[in-house]
């Protein structure tokens, strides 16, 4: 571990395990969701609220920060905790995953990846070593490496699914090479698409280079879900148990709930945000969707069982009022809702593994699934 950190295991529940990330910039209680401030900010919720809501940790992207308002910006003014005023943990994703999101606007070789930027159109060309120099300037209390991930969706999936995972291990080593921030931790990524046993030699070769933590990356892209806890389980059990260990981009709860039996301790996700602009909240009777006609005369809260802002303060009727008639409240408080609901599911899943109950929890939350019953 770099300077400022450690990582400490304190109970586990089968494969299940909560612990404790220390950083220089404060602890953070695992398993743990980290909500996504892709320019750093989380859209709609101030980082005051964030806290209230129970976020240890905040993810911001290597990639949209480079493209506005650039990493000098931000390192002239105190990193991402001085500019943003979230003074706690950060982890930057390395931009890997904008070669799948943006896949029509660049070029990848061995070099790196080309980005024509939707500013201006000028080629931007991002590195390794570009992407440790920029997340270093950024401040980032967790750097990712640099990965190239292809989703199984093409006539060659699996041809390009077993270039990229070679690629992206040289360039992890490229990164471990590049990285010299020693108040910063770095973490791998393994990837392998839905092959199980690239999968597995992946996460053995990423392991081998030598990381701070481990991540799981390119899943929730089409694959099902019990084929991704096979997945999932291949990589674990090449990673150090020692370290922390880190599902990026999912997902819905249950998937949440299969990465923490499965031994995950962080996560991120932008579905509680998305579904919260959208007046889809998550609940503990299953999803509501505001924009229905059922709500308009609801004086029940949300969730009766929850405890944000939203819950406590207000009914049904009037968030559908505000969902309808496109207030931003409404988006902003339901968003809010679904980020305590995710962390206090985290929370709830903190405790159940210290009393050997995970399974109780996730078949609670299983049952909850769906949509609410009218």
């Amino acid at each position: 571990m770099r300077v400022g950190f450690s990582f400490t295991l304190e109970a586990s529940d089968g494969a299940a395990r909560s612990g404790k990330l220390v950083t220089p910039h404060g602890a953070i209680e695992t398993p743990t969701f980290m909500p996504v401030a892709t320019y750093g900010a989380v859209r709609g919720v101030a980082p005051n609220e964030l806290r209230n809501a129970g976020a240890q940790i905040l993810l911001a992207n290597t990639y949209h920060l480079h493209e506005r308002p650039g990493e000098a910006c931000v390192e002239k003014l105190g990193g991402l905790h001085g500019f943003t005023g979230w003074n706690g943990p950060w982890l930057t994703d390395s931009g890997g995953f904008q070669i799948t999101s943006l896949a029509d606007r660049l070029d990848v070789d061995e070099r790196g990846v080309a980005f024509r930027s939707p500013l201006d159109g000028r080629t931007r060309l991002l590195t390794p070593e570009s992407a440790m120099a920029i997340q270093q300037a950024l401040g980032a209390d967790v750097a990712m490496a640099l990965d190239e991930c292809q989703p199984a969706r093409t006539a060659d999936a699996d041809l390009r699914v077993r270039a990229a995972t070679e690629r992206s291990l040289r360039w992890a080593e490229r990164c471990r090479a590049a990285h010299s921030c020693p108040e910063q931790a770095l973490f791998g990524i393994a990837q392998g698409g839905s092959d199980e046993a690239l999968r597995r030699a992946s996460a053995r070769a990423t392991a081998a280079i030598g990381f701070d933590g481990y991540a799981h990356g390119g899943l929730g892209l089409g694959e099902e879900r019990a084929a991704r806890s096979d997945l999932i389980a291949a990589a674990q059990a090449e990673f150090p148990a020692a370290a922390p260990r880190y599902l990026m981009g999912l997902g819905r709860p249950v998937d949440l709930l299969d990465g923490v039996a499965a031994g995950i301790d962080l996560f991120d996700c932008v579905l509680p945000t998305r579904h919260g602009r959208h007046g889809v909240l998550f609940t503990s009777r299953g999803l509501l969707r505001f924009k229905n006609a059922r709500f308009r005369e609801d004086p029940d809260p949300p969730d009766p069982k929850c405890d944000c802002p939203l819950c406590t303060g207000y009914s049904r009727a009037y968030l559908a009022h505000l969902v309808r008639s496109g207030e931003a409240l409404g988006a902003r408080l339901a968003s809010l809702h679904n980020l305590r609901f995710y962390l206090r599911l985290l929370e709830r899943a903190r405790v159940a593994i210290a009393a050997g109950s995970l399974a109780a929890l996730r078949a609670e939350v299983e049952a909850s699934a769906g949509e609410e019953a009218p």
